[in-house]
């Protein structure tokens, strides 16, 4: 192969808001101090991907043209000085770029900080690695961050079959908590086998389901990862004194519910440590933590069976788009 060859790729462009992606051959990257090159085998694919394709996430900041993709999981092909946790070979997994002007994992290599990498959970192939970060980070800054929830406590989780809900409830569990879980009528099973009450949110109000489940007094934490109006019946649903905990707090809501009891509120913003280089190390701790519940049989992930690749990037995006995917989708790249 020509050195030209070697010092290019192929990478899923997205050279303006709401266009299709296009297959271009771009400059490899190389590794920076305290970088690594990954060689990336898959990218997981989020709801932010499709806002900031769309022209709508001003706080992500990713300018066009872009290489989208949050989360990767790959194997180490060099390493730049500076960087001693990791050697060529591991395989590894985080939530890497795609936002603030970072490349992202629609590509077949990265360069990315060292701090923010895990090495990949040995039970688990590339695609399902590839489908945690985000969402295992997002859990993990609500629910331990935030308020270090613990055994005899109860947590209601709102999303419970979503992408960080599912998580949040097998957190939630390996934690020692009794969870419960809403949920549409048609992921009430899901819900189930992963240990928490289902509750389906259609059915019931929430002032039926705080009296069923809680004897009225309300549940100790919620971790609400719907937002809008599921933030306001979150206020409803804590007991005094309890903690309520949102990964979409945006919009304008009544805090008089949370007051009259005397609760408190956290927001979860995960995407700051990318945004700000503040609290790298954090990430990468959170993803080793995570490996080790994968490994220990407490965590895992739910991927949609459909397969997509670079070249069909807009499809993996539709399945999103029209609520059609049945657990997170991850596009192959390598």
């Amino acid at each position: 192969m020509a050195q030209a060859e070697q010092d290019m790729m192929r990478a899923a462009l997205l050279d303006e808001a709401r266009q299709p992606f296009r297959i271009a051959s771009v400059a490899r990257p190389r590794p920076a101090p305290g970088e690594v090159l990954v060689r990336i085998a898959a990218s997981g694919v989020n709801p932010l991907d499709l806002k900031i394709r769309a022209g709508q996430a001003a706080h992500a900041r990713h300018p066009f043209p872009a290489i989208l993709g949050i989360d990767l999981a790959g194997t180490v092909e060099a390493v730049g000085s500076e960087v001693t946790a990791f050697r060529a070979g591991d395989e590894v997994y985080g939530m890497t770029g795609g936002v603030g002007g970072i490349p992202g994992s629609l590509a077949q290599y990265a360069a990315v900080d060292a701090t923010l990498l895990a090495r990949k959970p040995r039970n688990l192939s590339m695609r399902d690695a590839a489908s945690l970060p985000l969402i295992v980070i997002t859990a993990w800054e609500g629910l331990v961050d935030r308020v270090g929830v613990r055994a005899g406590q109860t947590v209601l989780i709102h999303g419970g079959a979503g992408g960080v809900g599912h998580v949040a409830v097998q957190l939630a569990r390996a934690r020692g908590a009794q969870v419960f879980a809403t949920g549409s009528a048609a992921s009430l099973d899901y819900i189930t086998e992963l240990g928490a009450t289902a509750i389906d949110y259609g059915a019931m109000t929430v002032e039926q389901y705080v009296t069923r489940h809680t004897a009225a007094r309300g549940f100790d934490v919620i971790y609400d990862t719907v937002g809008g109006t599921t933030l306001d019946a979150s206020f409803n649903a804590v007991r005094r004194f309890g903690h309520v905990v949102s990964a979409l707090g945006w919009g304008t809501h009544a805090l008089a519910p949370l007051s009259f009891r005397a609760g408190t509120y956290s927001g979860v913003f995960t995407l700051l440590p990318l945004l700000t280089g503040e609290g790298r190390l954090h990430h990468g701790e959170i993803l080793r933590e995570a490996a080790s519940l994968v490994e220990a049989g407490k965590l895992r992930p739910r991927l949609d069976p459909r397969r997509f690749d670079l070249s069909s990037v807009d499809a993996a995006h539709g399945a999103i788009e029209d609520r059609s995917a049945r657990g997170k989708i991850v596009v192959d790249v390598d």
